[in-house]
């Protein structure tokens, strides 16, 4: 399926958390402010900011050494690891699929396959229990063959023959990567077909000879945050050098793109401007390249489909005489919209505990995810043949305190669904069926990978600091004693409108739940579990919010005796590693151990330093002196001090992060050990696996083993 324009422009800024700065061995300087000058003169470890060069590595080995000789050098270690990547390697795992043209095809890593094989299958067959399968490409041995350590980033298909596909390879598994032509019906890469060297591309099919694409075309063409900004249309069998410009925006812009919409009878294209994270225009393209803005406001998504406009505001919106709240869901004719009409339908409108998580379009229909209170349950609407109002159904039930989720399969084809339930100790279920026939039929079952018949799942809410209601999910044993004496680990993200949900992990069972520790989830501001309001709440100057959100949720914890200072550990990776250092620099006294995950920390230099500058939007600019007023409040690398009772802490990091970057890790590591002089601070960095931090299964499974254990330990008061 081609992408829409939303989740196009979505994709352009979510490369998990968004671009990619082309660094060297070092990163460029700060603008010159009085602020940032006297701050950088103080920074004594710019050193390890040259991700490569060799005395920082040496410092990177040496720490790797000792982290892996304290936490990673025991039996019960291996046996943890060896465990958790059985569940990542087994065979019974569902093989989840999309359809391409006539077959289902699915990307699939084992221990015969840590970089996986992409493989194919029929409806008939993948019903089965043991489907048979056909191997399209087999990555290992792709990278065997070529020298080079591939990490899969998908492919794009032609339709509606379906046989040429553009597939994206990335060496190492950094965001960036190369984009080579494939024969889906030879299983072959095109000799002298499309090929784009290593960059942070976006490329999509206008048709058989012609593509749209971003990408790195030579100085100055890419924007401060690492995307690409200009689009260019390239037609087969001509250089790249010659390809017709289509749009260039800004150095100041996320990111341009552009791409065809190719459902039958509906052909149109569209050029992408993300300005920021949260705002962008979309554009219709003429025939004669005339460009022509849908008309919604820059914080909003639009989503054309068919005769259809989908418009998800941010804010509300005021247009033709009715104001629309933030988060809803609306439609219009799409011509009729172009033409300047503006009869919208509401399709969803968020109460007080409702947001809307996703949306499917089948052939007729249109599923929605909506959670209430975190918790999803989902509707078919039907649009109006002519006049008139869509049509509402519920679809399906899920058990309490679960996740319900359902995609179309094939909107161009007919109304055939996946649907799939999961729960934190339900292993995922997936059905298929088709709207207007019933009810869907279970095709697949996870298999269980611990015995959660001793535990039960609770839902709570704190109060946080300015009376807001928090609510967080609670795994533990049954029949739980409130004596505050239960290993517990709180995982929280907060940011990017990005939801927790129940789902299930085999690896948090083996690892935590089987021996008796106890799991919960923070659903904090600064994510979207209650929609753009929720995450808007956390934004740039309120952004301490999350942190009080969280430290509540900490807090209520031990206010119920399920754990205690001692005994309360906190995890979060990425955007939720910034969470984590803050609970580490802001509320120490509340954890007795933190792993901290590819984080940022330092957040005066986070917008020089690999994608930084992609997340202005989400955290504000430290160079503008009234924005670092308020960021230095949570820049756990400025504010980390001497002689506090700070928790042991593992920071964990990847060479190949080129989205975040290890650099801050490393950089907090090293201030906290050699300038402030603490003891329990540890540090590991994997070279491969992108911002990932784990390139297959083997290096995850060490990964998760190594903050387990790392956390086990000290929240039990046992010796590493």
């Amino acid at each position: 399926m081609q992408p829409s324009a939303a989740r196009h422009a979505f994709a352009l800024t979510a490369l998990l958390l968004a671009a990619c700065a082309p660094v060297g061995n070092k990163s460029p300087a700060p603008a010159a402010t009085k602020e940032n000058s006297a701050t950088m003169s103080d920074d004594a470890y710019l050193w390890l900011e040259d991700i490569h060069g060799e005395k920082p590595l040496a410092w990177v080995r040496a720490e790797n050494e000792r982290t892996a000789k304290a936490y990673a050098g025991t039996p019960q270690f291996e046996t943890m690891r060896s465990r958790i990547l059985e569940v990542l390697d087994s065979d019974a795992k569902i093989p989840f699929v999309a359809k391409i043209g006539e077959r289902y095809y699915n990307y699939w890593k084992d221990k015969d396959h840590p970089r996986g094989l992409w493989r194919r299958t029929t409806l008939a067959e993948y019903r089965k229990e043991q489907p048979a399968w056909e191997t399209v490409i087999d990555v290992d041995a792709l990278g065997k063959a070529e020298g080079k350590s591939w990490v899969w980033h998908g492919a794009q298909c032609l339709k509606p023959e379906y046989r040429r596909c553009l597939v994206s390879l990335s060496p190492g598994g950094g965001d960036a990567d190369v984009v080579r032509e494939f024969d889906l019906h030879e299983r072959r890469f095109v000799e002298g077909g499309f090929e784009l060297p290593e960059a942070k591309t976006q490329v999509a099919w206008i048709d058989a000879d012609r593509l749209y694409v971003a990408t790195d075309f030579g100085p100055g063409s890419m924007t401060k945050s690492s995307y690409p900004r200009i689009v260019k249309e390239w037609r087969r069998g001509t250089p790249l050098a010659e390809a017709k410009l289509v749009y260039e925006g800004t150095e100041d812009d996320l990111a341009i793109s552009a791409y065809r919409d190719l459902t039958p009878g509906h052909e149109r294209d569209f050029v992408v401007r993300t300005i920021d994270f949260f705002t962008s225009e979309t554009f219709l393209r003429g025939a004669d390249g005339k460009l022509t803005k849908i008309d919604v406001p820059l914080d909003a998504n639009v989503d054309a489909h068919r005769e259809w406009l989908l418009v998800q505001p941010r804010t509300a919106w005021t247009t033709g005489g009715k104001t629309y709240p933030s988060g809803s869901l609306l439609a219009a004719k799409f011509d009729d919209f172009m033409a300047g009409r503006r009869d919208l339908a509401v399709l969803f409108a968020p109460s007080d505990t409702t947001s809307l998580s996703n949306y499917s379009w089948t052939r007729h229909h249109l599923i929605l995810d909506v959670l209430d209170d975190v918790v999803s349950k989902l509707e078919v609407l039907t649009p109006p043949a002519g006049a008139g109002e869509w049509k509402r159904a519920p679809l399906g039930g899920a058990p309490a305190l679960s996740t319900i989720e359902a995609g179309g399969v094939d909107a161009d084809e007919g109304d055939a669904y996946f649907l799939t339930v999961s729960g934190f100790l339900d292993p995922t279920t997936l059905y298929y069926g088709t709207l207007g026939d019933g009810e869907a039929k279970p095709v697949k079952q996870a298999p269980s990978f611990f015995d959660a018949s001793k535990n039960e799942v609770k839902q709570f809410f704190a109060t946080s600091r300015d009376g807001t209601r928090v609510p967080y999910f609670v795994i533990a044993p049954k029949g739980l004693k409130p004596d505050g004496s239960h290993p517990t680990l709180l995982y929280g993200y907060g940011g990017f409108e990005v939801s927790l949900q129940p789902t299930y992990s085999g690896s948090v069972g083996r690892s935590w739940l089987e021996r008796g520790g106890v799991y919960a989830i923070a659903n904090i501001r600064g994510g979207g579990e209650y929609g753009p309001r929720w995450h808007q709440a956390a934004l740039k100057s309120n952004r301490l919010r999350a942190y009080e959100d969280f430290a509540a949720v900490a807090q209520d914890l031990v206010t119920r005796g399920i754990t205690s200072r001692a005994h309360l550990g906190a995890e979060g990776g990425s955007n939720g590693g910034l969470l984590v250092g803050n609970m580490l620099t802001l509320y120490p006294q509340l954890f007795g151990a933190i792993v901290c995950e590819v984080p940022l920390l330092d957040m005066q230099r986070y917008t020089k330093l690999s994608a930084g500058a992609s997340w202005i939007a989400e955290y504000g600019d430290p160079d503008k002196p009234e924005e670092w007023a308020y960021i230095q409040k949570f820049s756990p690398y400025r504010n980390v001090e001497k002689a506090m009772d700070y928790p042991p802490v593992l920071f964990y990091t990847a060479t190949s992060d080129d989205r975040v970057g290890p650099v801050q890790a490393r950089k907090m590591a090293a201030k906290m050990t050699q300038q402030l002089g603490y003891r329990n601070v540890w540090f590991y960095e994997n070279t491969e696996g992108g911002h990932g931090a784990a390139a297959d299964n083997r290096q995850s499974a060490f990964m998760h083993a190594l903050a387990y254990s790392f956390l086990w330990n000290h929240l039990t008061q046992a010796s590493p």
